[in-house]
């Protein structure tokens, strides 16, 4: 019963009492009406129009009459108003933790304080902290992934209930027996989806040999793209256009590999100080340079970490170079880039030899119909002009071709649905695949492959795999090789409507509650987030 309300300098204080005629024991439920002793409580509870408010509780202790009971007396805990050792109202308590669940720490408390419930970011943690473990229960398909705690040093594994897309558990890292002996407590699993890590194929067949694994399609295409993108590099010269006749403008010149005789005009101070013509060549070398002093390394058994701090390159550098195939492969895919001046170039050639070697002019020109690159781009390429001789592009054609489409872009050409494709690049493409009888049997390979995952008729993948074998393609002989390693869950991944799908999205829910939990969110307070927040 609420006696009176103040209005006080930090809020509401409500006087209240308690009315009930009896009270039941807290040790042995046994009720009580003879009262001992009364004392007040301060209880924080929920705000009123955005003010905070306190409870003044008036309680009463009472003698319990069961003559077996270990206490003598007790305090009445009248139901939705007062816990035992509480500060805080349960209607108080639980809007706090769900906030701590949401925000966290600094987050929370400055949410809270807005909403008339002020509490220290300490005490966020605290009601984090003490929530009670969510019961697995009995799940029979699961979904299985890693997420970093720290990129490339720490990692977990996060479990999660394909029925209801809920985590389930996160295990503290992401080896093979950590996993098998979950799995092992739990032989109620008849389904595991996971990527195409080994240590979860492993510990799979290890800890549930009862349940069928499903290799998750995105990753099995994703690994095919892998390999076509290799196919695509190994037959990068049927990318370009075959130089004939009909590319030569009017105003070319009739012999291409004629040195073209220019009084050439002061160089201007923005020119680059390289040697003209040696800009790509020294590149390609200092590639290979790279290439050879990190595999060397590598091969000495030294990680990707130490080989950045040995020879002080970045360490996306270092990674690239030690999944290339070979030094070819990375040349090709690094000197596969165009600038933006590619579209001007045979301008500029055809310019240049007509007698216009005023380089601002021509800068000016190519500005007006487009170009938004620098200008020491231009510089650099007519510097050999002006030093006498003709450049590659202008030996090989006046004016050259069209720039050849990327590495990348011919990739996801051949791994795009045709009707999905934009009629310009599906005219390249064909184009493309008419020079090239290897990238025309690539690009049959894939489309056989996406009807496989688009109507889960994976029974066809050994046809498909005997099929890829009989064509000279290297890379997906080797990503067909990958598949018969790990052909029973590749296989099921293909038939069944099972994905990992739902885990990949709440690893990226967690990437979230780390960036919030930041400083702070050591692996306990971290599993219960992702546990009760995703």
């Amino acid at each position: 019963m609420i006696e009176r309300v103040e209005q006080t300098a930090a809020g509401v204080l409500m006087w209240v009492n308690s009315t009930a005629p009896q009270a039941a024991c807290h040790a042995c439920g046994h009720p009580a009406s003879r009262v001992h002793s009364r004392y007040d409580r301060r209880l924080a509870d929920a705000a009123i129009a955005g003010q905070a408010v306190a409870l003044r509780l008036r309680v009463r202790r009472f003698f319990c009459g069961n003559t077996e009971c270990v206490v003598r007396t007790f305090t009445e805990q009248p139901a939705g108003v007062a816990t035992r050792h509480a500060r805080r109202t349960p209607l108080s308590r639980t809007m706090l933790t769900s906030i701590s669940v949401a925000l966290a720490g600094r987050a929370g408390a400055r949410l809270a304080t807005v909403l008339g419930l002020p509490a220290s970011r300490n005490t966020l943690l605290r009601l984090l902290r003490a929530l009670p473990e969510k019961p697995v229960g009995e799940v029979t398909a699961v979904g299985i992934d890693d997420f970093a705690i720290r990129k490339g040093q720490t990692y977990a594994t996060i479990i999660i209930d394909l029925g209801t897309h809920q985590p389930i558990d996160v295990l503290p890292d992401r080896e093979a027996d950590t996993l098998a002996e979950w799995l092992k407590a739990h032989p109620e699993i008849q389904i595991i989806a996971r990527d195409r890590a080994s240590a979860y194929a492993e510990a799979s067949t290890r800890g549930a040999p009862q349940a069928t694994q499903c290799a998750d399609r995105w990753h099995v295409w994703k690994n095919l793209g892998e390999a076509v993108e290799k196919t695509v590099i190994a037959h990068r010269k049927c990318l370009s256009e075959p130089i004939t006749p009909d590319h030569h403008a009017e105003g070319a010149v009739d012999d291409p590999t004629e040195t073209v005789e220019t009084d050439p005009p002061p160089a201007p101070d923005l020119e680059p100080a390289d040697p003209g013509g040696l800009a790509e060549s020294s590149f390609v070398a200092r590639i290979r340079e790279r290439y050879d002093a990190v595999r060397a390394l590598h091969a000495e058994g030294m990680g990707i970490r130490a080989i950045t701090r040995e020879l002080r390159l970045d360490r996306k550098t270092v990674r690239r170079i030690v999944q290339a195939g070979d030094v070819e492969d990375l040349i090709a895919k690094t000197t596969s880039r165009h600038s933006r001046l590619d579209n001007f170039k045979p301008y500029l050639n055809q310019r240049w030899i007509g007698g216009h070697t005023n380089i601002t002019r021509l800068i000016t020109e190519i500005r007006e119909q487009g170009y938004r690159g620098s200008a020491q781009t231009v510089y650099r390429y007519l510097r050999p002009f002006r030093a006498g001789r003709t450049p590659r592009a202008v030996v090989a054609a006046a004016p050259t071709a069209s720039a050849p489409p990327k590495i990348r872009h011919v990739t996801g050409w051949i791994m795009r649905d045709p009707d999905n494709l934009p009629d310009k690049d599906c005219l390249r493409l064909k184009e493309i695949l008419a020079r090239c009888p290897e990238l025309e049997a690539t690009r049959r390979h894939v489309g056989s492959f996406a009807c496989m995952i688009r109507n889960l008729s994976g029974d066809h993948l050994p046809d498909w795999m005997d099929c890829v074998r009989e064509d000279n393609l290297p890379a997906l002989h080797s990503f067909v090789n990958g598949l018969r390693q790990d052909l029973a869950a590749v296989t099921a991944g293909l038939t069944l409507p099972w994905s990992n799908g739902p885990t990949e999205g709440t690893v990226n829910k967690i990437k979230l509650l780390k960036r919030m939990a930041f400083g702070r969110a050591g692996f306990p307070l971290l599993r219960k987030r992702i546990l009760h927040a995703t």
